[in-house]
């Protein structure tokens, strides 16, 4: 477990790698270190393809570290200062994620990309910071078996993920006090719209979101709510709870962040504006509360709360998820798998919105589910149901 800052002047900051530091959660990330400069410190950071991006980071906070996926390690060289190590593909995100000094890493990759580097860094016994779904969607098992193994701190950095971290450190005993975890959903950017108006909707549509700043994937996963089928998914193996325990509501202003049931009928909630700087600060800083980057909550202000009950006729995507966490093994990593290339088909005009999900039904038909004894199962499900999915997708002529 990570050291306390509670005496900052006495301790040192504590070393950060940040693994795609150039998305919005990187971004992010790299305020909340803005802010606090004596307690954190940027060692390490990382960029697909955005390598103006990246060196910019290195000069701004002298990282020592770096590392990318496309691009020239002479051009990237040539922007930074000083002489930092790169290194470039899987085995670069490796090499970060496993740095001797680094205390914390934050995993900000999209997809499957941060499972091996997530593996190697509990191996390396460092402090996870978690903000990558699929890692737990598609290998949970294989994760949460090596975080035990090791000792490792997995901090979730997701925001409903961290509120039930949060709200469920009020209780000792969760599986007997805690009858069911609730998490809030925006509903996305077709939360209102009429359910015959979704055939015709488009990408840029779908990616104008009503309150949060996020990447592509992620913001079409909302409108679709996939992205809370992941999280069910991954709340499960975070904390232990079965699909029939996990609800999901529909909160608007985005605002309550999840939600706890206790078995008395007691809900304790954890609120906060919808900035992924709150969730991000929370586990770099962990257990320590500071000022936070933004401005929180002001009750001398009016504002309004509002939940309703999720329409999974608008949000099919969602119970499909569901679907997959109760058939377990490589179910969610099909579900994960099947969803990651029916949103690149959309994007690319392939298919149309209300497709999306059906592709992922198709071929979470098309594969027996099975449960993996390995981590190598859990990537060749992860490639055929891929190639399958893909198969679902019509070929464009020109």
């Amino acid at each position: 477990m990570i050291d306390s800052l509670e005496d900052s002047s006495k301790t040192a900051p504590r070393n950060v790698v940040i693994l795609g530091a150039t998305g919005s959660i990187g971004s992010s990330a790299l305020e909340v270190i803005r802010k606090h400069p004596d307690a954190l410190r940027l060692v390490g950071a990382s960029a697909h393809t955005r390598i103006d991006e990246l060196a910019a980071i290195q000069r701004e906070f002298s990282v020592e570290n770096l590392a990318y996926n496309e691009g020239s390690a002479e051009e990237l060289r040539r922007a930074c200062l000083g002489e930092p190590t790169i290194t470039a593909g899987t085995e670069g995100l490796i090499s970060l994620a496993t740095l001797e000094l680094a205390d914390v890493i934050l995993v900000a990759l999209v997809g499957t990309a941060g499972l091996e580097p997530t593996l190697a860094a509990i191996r390396a016994k460092k402090t996870i910071a978690l903000a990558n779904k699929e890692v737990l969607v598609m290998a949970g098992k294989f994760v949460m078996q090596a975080a035990k193994e090791n000792g490792v701190e997995i901090l979730p950095v997701d925001s409903e993920h961290n509120a039930l971290f949060q709200c469920l450190e009020a209780t000792q005993n969760p599986a007997e006090d805690v009858a069911s975890l609730v998490l809030t959903a925006s509903g996305g950017a077709f939360r209102d719209l009429p359910l015959e108006d979704l055939k015709n909707v488009t990408v840029s549509e779908a990616l104008k979101h009503p309150n949060w700043e996020m990447g592509p994937k992620v913001t079409i996963d909302s409108a679709t709510m996939a992205n809370k089928g992941l999280e069910i998914i991954e709340a499960h193996w975070l904390y232990g709870f079965s699909a029939e325990q996990i609800e999901v509501t529909t909160h608007t202003e985005s605002i309550v962040h999840s939600l706890i049931k206790f078995q008395d009928g007691s809900v304790l909630a954890q609120l906060c504006p919808p900035s992924m700087t709150f969730p991000i600060q929370y586990c770099l800083l962990y257990p320590q509360r500071r000022e936070s980057v933004q401005p929180t909550l002001d009750f001398k202000q009016p504002f309004s709360l509002n939940f309703r009950a999720v329409d999974f006729q608008r949000y099919p995507c969602l119970e499909l998820a569901y679907s997959a966490l109760r058939q377990g093994g490589i179910g969610p990593t099909v579900f994960n798998a099947a969803n990651e290339i029916a949103v690149e088909a959309f994007v690319a005009g392939q298919i149309a919105f209300l497709e999306i999900s059906t592709v992922i039904q198709k071929t979470m038909k098309a594969i027996v589910p099975a449960d993996p004894s390995s981590l190598s199962d859990v990537l060749d499900a992860d490639k055929r149901a891929r190639e399958i999915a893909a198969s679902f997708i019509p070929i464009q002529t020109c």
